[in-house]
């Protein structure tokens, strides 16, 4: 009997904290250990899937999801990106729940047996056997046989069954391959073991992407048997070379064949780094690892990235080495880092920026996961009730306040040079934000950031006095922490609620100006604190100096957090209402033009800038607009005289 979803799938992802891109997910059992990949459109319209209705699933589904303990994701530029990160996720996880066939059959893959005596080639389905090179997987399996005769001409190795090859050795008599030259025949010692093995290694560096001497040789051939007059034998080798080509088909490739680099992306904020690398061998991505690090310094990107490079390659063998690094910024002094690198692999490594190219979409795809995971690990971290508990009594701490902040408010104020000035106010409750109580400001003075931050301060406190006056009591006083209610709506009046602990986006002067309007309304029971950006310094109203918070200290992170937020939505309603500004008074010239004839032409056209390269004609479609109006709109929006 299936269980219910709420039951058993604890580890499901917050809503909204699953992007919208295209991407690869990976659902991991109690021990870590990968038990499904899949690919997606859109992760979140796939996820959400997974847990919308368990009821509904496939059995085998609703196994997996009651195995899985886990869920990551890593999103990607295209689909393409992600069908080939999905083949290899697969190849390296081999995971347990995937259904890994194509037309009814397993992925193909090439296998060299370099763990036995004498290496075998062949094509294997299935788990992969250690001492075992794998070259794939494939698409075609004919296109590897093909390439694999196509080869045993150059490189004549074993690709006969251990009975087989045992049984030709009691005779003394190789099979058929060893008569006509595709095989080398070590079975009756016509090689040694050590030559046989070279064969080997050569098929396997041919494999592994150095092809061009040996397409380059066939094509050669053709050419002179063309030139010969020799056709069939030139349309043979014209089919070999297609048929090694098809072999060579890419798998999950991002960048020219050949080239092996690591690609490095950062994703910080003054209090921590994200760091993800995907490693790329062979023009192929071969895997993926992300950090995330406290910054316990004011550091450059430039550093951050040569740490991180001494950390990751200090041990590093020279065969896990690649031959170019692909990074955000320079180290600051990247040709000794380079050479450092070049010693350790002994063999010369770049280190640089990319610039333009596939290399530069790949770094851009890396960043996006870097920028994702640093994300999610913020939310993992905000939703710690240890941690959030811990990071307000810090607060509590070097605030000297009676009580942990349970509430706090925080403002910013936005403007461009001094016009459309907004300010934001969002809540945090017990830690989290409580996105139902933020408010937004149409800020009237026009004195700077100290003036309006001491108009917003007022205007959304006298609203609490106001509303405490409604109600005969106050809000921190009811038992269930909801605060008065409005008997109409039967919801909490907007500004019934009183904070702990009121933040303003600055230091000093932003501060007493918060404080300077509580004073002035009454009010004693509220905590005031300003939060510099440039070097995260809390500032007490009237205090000299600042509050030196440790930078690793929970309760810096929340009250940075806190700020972000506030930027944020105060950003966000700038915008809006700058953006509306724009529209509208591009529109306000025109005569006889109302309201509701400016919003029909916006609406209808999209922009004002497509309404000014439209035509009187073109303009007389609108509802309502008839040819005297379109011409005099025509005439304003072109500075002319209507």
């Amino acid at each position: 009997m299936a269980r219910s979803a709420g039951s058993t799938l604890s580890f499901r992802p917050k809503p909204g904290s699953i992007p919208e891109s295209p991407g690869v997910y990976r659902f991991r059992d109690a021990h870590g250990r990968v038990i499904y990949v899949g690919k997606a459109k859109s992760l979140r319209q796939r996820l959400n899937s997974y847990f919308a209705d368990f009821s509904a699933l496939h059995p085998r589904t609703q196994t997996m999801l009651t195995t899985a303990a886990d869920v990551d994701w890593t999103v990607v530029g295209t689909e393409v990106e992600a069908l080939q990160l999905e083949y290899s996720w697969i190849k390296e996880f081999d995971p347990r729940f995937n259904v890994k066939y194509r037309d009814d059959k397993s992925y193909p893959y090439l296998a060299v047996t370099m763990g036995e005596d004498f290496p075998r080639v062949q094509v294997m389905r299935g788990a992969k056997r250690k001492g075992t090179r794998y070259f794939g997987p494939y698409s075609h399996a004919w296109a590897i046989r093909e390439t694999v005769d196509l080869l045993l001409r150059v490189f004549p190795v074993r690709t006969c069954s251990s009975g087989v090859f045992k049984r030709a050795g009691q005779i003394g008599r190789p099979c058929l391959l060893g008569y006509i030259d595709k095989c080398s025949a070590p079975c009756v010692g016509r090689v040694t073991p050590e030559e046989h093995r070279a064969l080997a290694e050569d098929f396997c560096d041919f494999m592994a992407g150095n092809t061009g001497r040996f397409i380059k040789r066939l094509e050669k051939e053709m050419r002179e048997a063309a030139g010969e007059q020799e056709y069939e034998r030139a349309a043979r080798l014209r089919d070999d070379v297609q048929a090694l080509q098809r072999a060579l088909e890419k798998q999950a490739v991002v960048l020219g064949e050949g080239t092996d680099a690591d690609v490095i992306a950062l994703a910080e904020d003054p209090l921590e780094a994200a760091v993800q690398v995907f490693y790329v061998r062979g023009g192929r991505i071969r895997g993926q690892r992300g950090w995330v690090v406290d910054k316990v310094e004011e550091t450059s990107p430039g550093e951050l990235v040569e740490q991180f490079l001494l950390q990751m390659y200090a041990e590093a063998g020279p065969d896990s080495m690649p031959r170019e690094v692909l990074v955000p910024a320079l180290p600051p002094d990247h040709e000794a880092v380079a050479e450092l690198l070049t010693e350790q692999r002994r063999a010369r490594v770049e280190v640089r920026i990319p610039q333009r190219g596939d290399k530069r979409s790949l770094m851009e795809t890396v960043e996006r996961n870097a920028k994702e995971s640093l994300a999610q690990h913020k939310i993992r971290r905000a939703g710690d009730l240890t941690t959030r508990s811990k990071a307000l009594q810090e607060i509590a701490d070097a605030l000297a306040l009676d009580q942990a902040p349970l509430r706090i408010e925080c403002y910013d104020v936005s403007h461009l040079q001094g016009e459309n000035v907004v300010a934001s106010m969002v809540v945090f409750e017990d830690g989290l934000a409580r996105k139902s109580e933020y408010r937004r400001f149409a800020v009237k003075t026009n004195e700077g950031d100290v003036a309006s931050i001491h108009e917003v301060i007022m205007r959304r406190f006298r609203r609490y006095l106001e509303e405490r006056s409604a109600t005969g009591e106050l809000a921190a006083d009811d038992d269930d922490g909801h605060g008065p209610i409005d008997p109409e709506t039967g919801k909490p009046r907007k500004f019934a609620y009183p904070p702990n602990l009121v933040v303003v986006d600055g230091a000093g002067p932003q501060a007493a100006a918060a404080q300077r309007a509580l004073d002035e309304l009454g009010i004693d029971e509220v905590s005031v604190c300003g939060l510099a950006k440039r070097l995260e310094e809390v500032w007490l109203p009237g205090d000299d100096q600042p509050v030196i918070m440790p930078r690793s200290s929970e309760g810096l992170y929340l009250l940075q957090r806190v700020r972000d937020e506030a930027h944020r939505f105060a950003i966000t309603y700038h915008r809006s209402k700058r953006s509306k500004t724009v529209k509208e008074s591009a529109l306000d010239g025109v005569p006889g033009l109302g309201p509701a004839r400016r919003q029909a032409l916006l609406k209808h056209f999209g922009s004002v800038k497509k309404l000014r390269e439209a035509t009187a004609a073109e303009i007389c479609e609108v509802p309502g607009i008839g040819p005297s109006i379109a011409e005099v709109i025509v005439s304003t929006l072109k500075g002319e005289s209507p």
